[in-house]
């Protein structure tokens, strides 16, 4: 089920009862330990519990108790029978070309959830993206595998960093951000809410970044595939299969193939959530 997005940006950040229940076992914590200090190991023990589950939570891509988390599309998407292609962690000169090329054959729009440090290595590439009616979206500066370690000011400079340059690059201002590896802490709802960012997950994925068999990854991805659905693929840091081939380019066609079938429509997210692109400064 998808969380309700809020109008970033424009209202005070919504804290979930999640973290208001453990602000409350902090200050619990404080009190009893200055009117019972014999009870420290108890009264710690409870404290780390709680951060454990906290943790635990961001830890989990597809969760909702750290904040807004868009995990399916809306019912007004449903009802047009749309579902998004999400592909992550490119561009990826080797490969996005292939898939756009796949995706015009096919009539489809996908939504690329960039790496801004690879964009400005490729920035034409990425403007090309666009020009075939796609969207490219915030996906972090470098795709750093402590991103969930990194506190408020990190997460914003990591954040702003790709924003500025993927909107240099495109002309387009991105308003959605999916967290690399989906991993997060408490601290990213806040900073996204105050960047006007809604942050992305996805309903369903294929694991293609480490499966080499297409096969498994296609069915992973189609097992009860419905209208709404956000499905992930790579088109950067995606396996091989035994030919060597970049597993999404033999999955992809098939993947599009099953959606005509069952007259599901490839949209951009944008498209989906009637998300107006705005301009750059």
């Amino acid at each position: 089920m998808s969380a309700v997005l809020t109008r970033p940006g424009l209202s005070r950040w919504p804290v979930p009862p999640l973290l208001w229940a453990t602000a409350g076992i902090h200050v619990g914590a404080a009190i009893a330990l200055l009117a019972v200090p014999a009870q420290w190991p108890w009264i710690l023990a409870v404290v780390v519990l709680n951060n454990a589950v906290v943790t635990g939570i961001g830890l989990w891509p597809r969760s909702t108790a750290l904040g807004d988390n868009l995990l399916r599309l809306p019912a007004a998407a449903v009802a047009r029978r749309e579902v998004a292609l999400t592909i992550d962690d490119g561009p990826e000169p080797e490969v996005t070309p292939a898939v756009l090329d796949l995706l015009d054959a096919a009539g489809a729009r996908a939504t690329f959830f960039c790496i801004a440090a690879h964009v400005q290595r490729h920035p034409e590439l990425v403007r090309e993206i666009v020009r075939r009616g796609h969207s490219v979206q915030n996906h972090s500066h470098v795709h750093s595998h402590r991103f969930s370690l990194l506190g408020p000011r990190g997460l914003a400079r990591e954040i702003q960093a790709a924003q500025a340059v993927l909107s240099d690059v495109t002309g387009e201002v991105p308003g959605f951000f999916r967290a690399p590896a989906g991993l997060r802490n408490p601290f990213l709802a806040p900073v996204l809410h105050r960047m006007g960012l809604a942050l992305a997950s996805w309903t369903r994925r294929g694991f293609d970044t480490r499966e080499r068999d297409p096969q498994r990854v296609l069915q992973r991805l189609t097992k009860g595939l419905a209208a709404g659905d956000i499905l992930l693929l790579h088109d950067g840091n995606c396996a091989r299969d035994a030919q060597d081939r970049p597993v999404v380019l033999t999955v992809l066609p098939a993947l599009l193939a099953e959606l005509r079938r069952q007259r599901l429509v490839p949209v951009t997210l944008p498209q989906a959530l009637s998300t107006p692109r705005s301009p750059a400064p």
